[in-house]
């Protein structure tokens, strides 16, 4: 081995530990090293990359572009050298950690998790549960389930499903206020919006001439579906909802869809992992239960 590979070896090293951990201190605590050593290797892999891998403000650390490249091959390079160390006898072996919404957790993941660790009783699983899209590198994610159409190029996904979402209202809302026919008629509503989507004071849906976007206003703003479900039950508004949330309230008659006509095509639920990054066995078994679980799942 060349000393140069040598030192890139290293600074590749360095440069993960900063990436996942958004700190040199906490780097250099993880790696044994002191923080000067952490420091002076990430800038000699910056010099030889010959770009900017990292923002340092006094506040925060961020990683630019060409830093999530870098990152994606040396994270990759790490889980191979890890591999080879544990040896095929650990492949079952380990622990996760796992973000779900909450709402479709609660209401569907049990079961595989459960299939999961009968499967591989070495494994350990830690499941947190946010409705936020959270940053799986720096919070130290290995799968996030994503019910969304996903944007991000720092992702690999494996579509586990797909849901439609509807607009729904409780019959006793609409016999008080009135069944809106076409998307403009939403402007006489009291429509229920989710937090956690950046445009939900538009609400967006397709007709014979494209799209058709429609500014919304309500009372109430919800940052989990379901309370926001729960509030829609309960006649406050009408709401954009994932079928799979609200399947059965509508078998019940407890809720009613409305703009059918005008919904725009189902949405993929994802399980996601950090691009360039060559999936633990452990987390290539966990997507592969997820996907046999909800192989034949269509909501809407």
């Amino acid at each position: 081995m060349t000393e140069p590979l040598f030192d890139d070896l290293l600074g590749l090293a360095c440069f993960a530990r900063v990436v996942e951990h958004r700190s040199f201190t906490r780097a250099a605590a993880v790696l044994g090293v002191s923080k000067s050593v952490v420091s002076a290797r990430v800038s000699r892999l910056e010099s030889r990359v010959g770009e900017r891998l990292l923002i340092r403000t006094t506040r925060k650390l961020s990683v630019t572009d060409a830093g999530m490249g870098v990152y994606a091959h040396a994270a990759r390079l790490l889980e191979e050298a890890g591999a080879a160390t544990r040896g095929a006898s650990d492949a079952g072996r380990g622990s996760l950690r796992i973000n779900a919404p909450i709402s479709f957790a609660q209401m569907y993941l049990a079961r595989p998790l459960a299939r999961f660790l009968a499967a591989h009783p070495g494994a350990s699983v830690e499941v947190m549960l946010s409705d936020r899209l959270v940053d799986l590198v720096e919070e130290r994610v290995d799968v996030a389930l994503r019910i969304t159409r996903l944007r991000d190029s720092n992702l690999v996904a494996r579509k586990l499903a797909t849901t439609a979402l509807c607009v729904c209202a409780a019959p006793a809302y609409l016999k008080r206020r009135g069944t809106p026919r076409r998307p403009e008629d939403l402007s006489g509503h009291a429509c229920l919006r989710y937090a956690h989507l950046r445009v939900e004071d538009e609400w967006r849906f397709h007709g014979p001439r494209g799209r058709i976007p429609v500014s919304v206003s309500g009372p109430l703003t919800v940052a989990n579906g379901t309370l926001l479900r729960e509030a829609v039950a309960e006649g406050i508004g009408l709401a954009v909802l994932p079928r799979f949330m609200v399947d059965e309230d509508l078998r019940k008659g407890r809720l009613v869809t409305v703009l059918d006509d005008f919904m725009s095509r189902p949405v993929g639920i994802h399980a996601v992992h950090a691009a360039g990054r060559s999936p633990a066995p452990l987390v290539r078994a966990l997507l592969d239960v997820l996907a046999a679980e909800f192989r034949s799942s269509r909501w809407g």
